[in-house]
């Protein structure tokens, strides 16, 4: 899963690192329309987004046509009823579900245009 529904309003968001739920921020935290950026237990860098909606997902950071860690200060929007992020760089739009650029299939390295995504959820109990 790799979004959650507007069906809650408190909580933790946490991201799945490997094996392990990492831990966030309080979904309060999230300004709807907005990311934020978050390091994994991986040390990856991640964009957490909430939407409007009230629905949350978690991409890499790094845009795949710059190479700037810069996608958790995207646009998010729509496209066909998918929900999505601009890159604040040169534009290119990611499903914010499957991290699928639908602009484009390549990067200029040659590899897909596709971020990676990290199941993301509300987990309940546990804000401070």
């Amino acid at each position: 899963m790799t979004e959650t529904t507007g069906m809650t309003d408190t909580g933790t968001v946490e991201i799945l690192d490997g094996r392990e739920w990492t831990r966030i921020c309080d979904y309060e935290q999230l300004t709807p329309g907005r990311g934020v950026a978050a390091l994994s237990a991986e040390g990856q860098q991640v964009a957490v987004f909430r939407d409007r909606s009230g629905a949350v997902y978690a991409v890499d950071n790094r845009d795949p046509f710059s190479g700037a860690y810069v996608l958790s200060r995207g646009i998010l929007g729509s496209r066909a009823g998918v929900p999505t992020v601009s890159s604040p760089m040169y534009k290119q739009v990611f499903d914010l579900r499957d991290g699928r650029c639908l602009d484009e299939e390549t990067a200029p390295d040659g590899r897909p245009a596709v971020l990676r995504v990290w199941p993301v959820r509300i987990a309940q109990g546990s804000a401070s």
